[in-house]
């Protein structure tokens, strides 16, 4: 017997022609042919783009770790950290208070950088006392 497998796409989370959200209404089981009809929720996650989901796959890949992200991705920290806000507003969450001062950031990677075993706290103290 031949199998033909067919492409399966991604779920789609907003309608194509007025860009408002999409709801689940059908469940399939591509094993026994079962058909479920409905209304269903996709959660969270169902709420973002293809292109937000690559985003969390690596943000959990790199255990939340933006700096091992800089590195993986090749973009900047305040790029990732933009991107992250704009995750957490999709998914309905509250966004906490932005960062006040780029000397904020430098200060969340040295102390990640510390945090790893990359640089000794003796390099941490003369980042910090070098400003």
């Amino acid at each position: 017997m031949i199998e033909v497998r067919r492409q399966v796409n991604n779920l789609l989370t907003n309608c194509p022609v007025c860009g408002e959200a999409l709801a689940v209404t059908r469940l399939h089981c591509r094993n026994c042919d079962t058909t479920i009809e409905g209304r269903f929720d996709a959660g969270r996650l169902g709420r973002l783009t293809a292109e937000q989901v690559a985003f969390v796959e690596t943000f959990v890949r790199c255990e939340g770790k933006l700096n091992r992200m800089e590195r993986e991705v090749g973009l900047s920290y305040p790029t990732l950290r933009a991107r992250l806000t704009e995750v957490i507003r999709q998914m309905g969450f509250p966004v906490g208070v932005e960062p006040a001062a780029a000397g904020d950031e430098e200060l969340h990677r040295l102390l990640d950088d510390l945090a790893s075993g990359k640089i000794t706290s003796e390099e941490a103290m003369r980042s910090l006392e070098n400003g």
